[in-house]
């Protein structure tokens, strides 16, 4: 293990003699200076990996050869000690980006905490996490194979989503594989869950089935409608579960949190499907039946969820809510951004206002057609990196700033996931064939039955058949469908993208979280 090197800056370093020889017999390298101007000169030549600095010298004090360390390498870890307890004195400090604060007299321990703090943190996070994680793998093991129900697999994907998101403090590429493969065991064990159970769960009665996309509106939202609290209902298309958990430090500044749950989305996990099934409260074959102007086949030229609007006030008039006002919002650049940003106040004079913004969905295709996005979000760890960033700077959240002293309740959620594909399987279809990557349907496909779930009958599944003898089939785990033709092509432009529309728990369990304003 590499030995730490130490900086120790202090006009009195004779009277510290003992504490520097307690820091060398527990492994440290401690060089000593009495003086500001020689340590700015020493770490122009040296780079000590934490200094520890007296505020109180002669000719320099301590905040000025700070800022001078600074100004030569940033990324020195500071400790200042001091007599000085002024609060000034510790503002000016804290604002110059020091790593640490101690007050004289300090006795080894104090400074040995401090450079473990400093030096040993990332370290002992690492082994703490990996260690954390062995103890729980036989916890997830046991919860796989004890024939979990959806309530269960809710709590499995938490639980593996927050590894994921722990695993990053961990330095074990071997712990990083294993869970990689649990959490593969994991997909393969839930698709063949959703073969199980997934058409019985569109006949059951409410309480017998998960809330579904058709199902969200009325279970998760209505009932918390309220004439005296305006309720936002802001649906993030394209949302996983994990980049909501990313995303919540930022909702925990401005929002208590109520109730953090989640819900499947209905089959395809495509928005074309899910979200009009959101807004209707039905399935898809129930909208193109009873409303046949409202929905548009993929065969069909035109956007296949312009009429949102108008399958919310028919589910509106079905719950006896349509003598209650409503705003709907779609955001889809950054120009709807700005609008949000200068009208959000006008939102809080409606009981529900709904906002649909269409980023992350973007993002996801973009990153399927652009190299550059592919370089910048090769994995699932730089992909919720782009998500935070994007959210931090975005109109949305800026919008949700300027309200955030009013008095109201936020309601987020989203259509469906995504899912990183990685291995490619071979279908064959005729030219109505659908090109969607995770999910196909046509009168003529020919495919292995081991790699999908075909649905034969899509009235059965809820969906519509535009064509006669139409039938299904959904992609399991990480594989995404490719025709024979110009295949070694198109498995490599694919490969490694995000896509959605078939069968994971990236792309069902989907996060819906109900929050109330501080203000």
């Amino acid at each position: 293990m590499k030995i730490a090197h130490i900086l120790w800056v202090d006009d009195e370093i004779e009277s510290l003699q003992s504490q520097k020889l307690f820091l060398e017999n527990k492994g440290y390298q401690v060089h000593t200076l009495t003086n500001g101007f020689d340590a700015i000169d020493y770490v122009k030549e040296n780079t000590p990996d934490v200094v520890l600095l007296d505020e109180s010298m002669p000719g320099i004090t301590g905040l000025e050869t700070l800022a001078k360390i600074k100004e030569v390498n940033h990324h020195i870890p500071v400790v200042m000690i001091t007599k000085n307890e002024t609060e000034d004195i510790m503002d000016e400090a804290i604002g110059s980006q020091i790593s640490d604060y101690l007050i004289k007299p300090v006795n080894p321990n104090q400074v040995l905490l401090s450079l473990k703090k400093i030096l040993d943190n990332k370290r002992l996070v690492a082994e703490k996490t990996t260690a954390a994680y062995q103890q729980q793998f036989r916890n997830l093991f046991i919860a796989l194979n004890s024939n979990p129900d959806f309530n269960d697999w809710m709590g499995i994907y938490k639980k593996l989503t927050y590894w994921e998101l722990e695993m990053k403090k961990s330095d074990s590429p071997e712990m990083l594989e294993v869970f990689q493969t649990q959490k593969q065991e994991a997909n393969t064990e839930f698709f063949k869950f959703i073969s199980r159970n997934y058409l019985s769960w569109l006949k059951a009665p409410e309480g017998k089935a998960p809330v579904m996309s058709h199902t969200l509106l009325r279970q998760k939202v209505m009932p918390y409608l309220d004439k005296d609290i305006p309720t936002i209902f802001i649906l993030i298309d394209n949302l996983r579960y994990d980049q909501w958990k990313i995303l919540q430090p930022f909702f925990a500044e401005l929002f208590k949190l109520v109730e953090e749950d989640t819900f499947y989305s209905i089959l395809p996990t495509a928005t074309q499907y899910a979200r009009n099934a959101i807004f209707a409260g039905m399935l898809p074959v129930e909208i193109e039946k009873r409303y046949p102007s409202l929905w548009k086949n993929e065969d069909e030229e035109g956007s296949k969820n312009m009429y949102e609007e108008d399958l919310l006030r028919i589910q509106m008039k079905a719950l006896r809510k349509d003598d209650m006002r409503f705003s709907y919002t779609k955001v889809l650049h950054y120009s709807d951004g700005q609008k949000l940003v200068d009208n959000i106040h006008n939102l809080l004079q409606y009981p529900l206002s709904v906002v649909i913004y269409n980023f992350v969905d973007m993002l996801s295709h973009a990153r399927t057609e652009m190299e550059v996005l592919k370089e910048l979000a090769p994995d699932e760890v730089s992909y919720r990196s782009i998500t935070s960033s994007w959210f931090e700077h975005s109109p949305l959240y800026q919008a949700l700033k300027k309200i955030a002293d009013k008095k109201f309740q936020l309601i987020l959620a989203t259509d469906h996931g995504s899912v990183r594909v990685k291995t490619p399987v071979k279908v064959v279809g005729d030219k109505q064939t659908t090109t969607n990557l995770r999910y196909k349907h046509g009168r003529n496909l020919n495919y292995d039955a081991r790699d999908v779930l075909a649905l034969k009958d899509p009235k059965e599944a809820g969906l519509p058949a535009p064509n006669l003898n139409s039938a299904y089939i959904f992609a399991k785990e990480d594989q995404f469908l490719c025709y024979p033709n110009n295949y070694n092509y198109y498995v490599n432009y694919y490969r490694n993208t995000f896509q959605h529309g078939g069968i994971s728990l990236e792309e069902m369990i989907v996060p819906v979280v109900r929050m109330i304003s501080k203000g």
